[in-house]
């Protein structure tokens, strides 16, 4: 049985629109959890960076924090192409 989406995030602070974002950010671009607070902070957003976890371990499947490994070391190896 699933839930819906107004379930999972019941209870909490900030829309499920934000919250999904917050995670997509951090699981889409190479960010920390303090940058991502900080990126946050700049649009007027106030969330800290422990909270960024906590979402991210919660609202994603398991697999993505193994694909987010892979695309670091992927990146990792391009940069050496690029530079002399």
């Amino acid at each position: 049985m699933r839930t819906s989406a107004r379930t999972r995030y019941a209870g909490y602070r900030f829309p499920a629109e934000i919250i999904g974002h917050i995670v997509w950010l951090y699981f889409r671009f190479p960010l920390g959890l303090r940058m991502v607070e900080e990126l946050l902070a700049a649009r007027g957003i106030i969330v800290s960076h422990e909270t960024v976890r906590q979402w991210a371990r919660k609202f994603v499947p398991r697999r993505a924090p193994v694909n987010r490994q892979v695309n670091r070391k992927r990146k990792r190896r391009w940069r050496h192409f690029i530079q002399p």
